[in-house]
């Protein structure tokens, strides 16, 4: 850990350290829209040098530095936050650490040669310049993604055979394409268990449909009922009809306690969908106007 945190130091303050880049002139530069650093110029890259950085990046950085460069699972730092990575204009700053000039503080020497360094800082830069503001994914100047590449046949042959005993197209989903019309937005909701648009508290009448209940037999044979709280496996507690709440002692299966959770089968076939489950569910329920 202590050599990961170096290296992190490292990168956010090697800038410090290094020679200044060289100014881009002012005939050369390219305003973007953007970026990390609002209003920051960069010359624009070449793209098939951009592309093979890419390739490079994942075979030789991905592990450390994440598909997205905000760090991956062998702990390497975010290099959207790194001030080398902003300041490199050529791969001046970033390939001689590639090369193993960091190694004194945890970064290991990737066996790249000077041109594949430039090729993956290229790459680097890439992503940078198309960040809209701190923190905000790499998404700004880029396609959107079309997820609606799905079969609406097969889709509704899976919804008849998966999710029909609890839903159906001519009751709670009605209109549901309609309602949520960005298809996006649409999957996110059905395969997560929701079914509405918009932000704010869900209707009363979502919410109960989403409450998880209990039923607990005692050993008379007297039953409560009501809204689950909490269960360990020494207390269940209960909020009951009347807004009351009360707890109950377990030992072992005594009392007996049956939970109800309707979105437990959402999570039970999330284990099960393959993205073309999904795509074509999602494109079944685009049609449901």
């Amino acid at each position: 850990m202590r050599v990961i945190g170096l290296f992190a130091a490292v990168l956010l303050c090697g800038v410090v350290s290094a020679q200044a880049p060289q100014a881009v002139p002012p005939a050369a530069r390219v305003r973007r829209p953007g970026g990390f650093v609002p209003g920051q110029d960069r010359a624009p890259g070449d793209p098939v040098q951009i592309a093979r950085g890419k390739t490079l990046y994942e075979i030789g950085c991905r592990g450390c530095h994440g598909a997205d460069l905000r760090g991956g699972d062998m702990g390497g730092p975010n290099l959207l936050r790194s001030q080398l990575s902003l300041s490199d204009q050529d791969g001046e700053l970033i390939v001689p650490i590639i090369q193993g000039s960091r190694q004194d503080s945890g970064m290991p020497k990737i066996p790249m040669s000077a041109a594949d360094g430039k090729a993956t800082a290229a790459y680097v830069r890439s992503i940078l310049a198309t960040i809209g503001g701190q923190g905000t994914p790499p998404s700004i100047g880029q396609p959107v993604a079309n997820i609606l590449v799905g079969d609406a046949d097969a889709g509704q042959a899976y919804f008849d055979s998966k999710c029909s005993s609890c839903h159906s197209a001519t009751g709670d989903l009605k209109g549901i394409g309609k309602r949520i019309a960005d298809a996006k937005t649409l999957q996110n909701s059905w395969v997560s268990g929701g079914t509405r648009a918009g932000r704010g508290p869900a209707p009363a009448t979502v919410s109960k449909a989403r409450t998880v209940t209990a039923t607990i037999t005692h050993a008379s044979g007297e039953r409560t009922e009501g809204k689950l709280l909490r269960m360990d496996d020494f207390i269940v507690t209960l909020e009951l009809e009347d807004g009351s709440v009360k707890s109950f002692r377990r030992n072992g299966d005594s009392p007996k306690v049956e939970v109800r959770d309707p979105m437990q089968p959402h999570r039970d076939l999330l284990s099960i969908y393959t993205d073309k489950d999904m795509h074509n569910v999602t494109a079944y329920l685009v049609t449901l106007k």
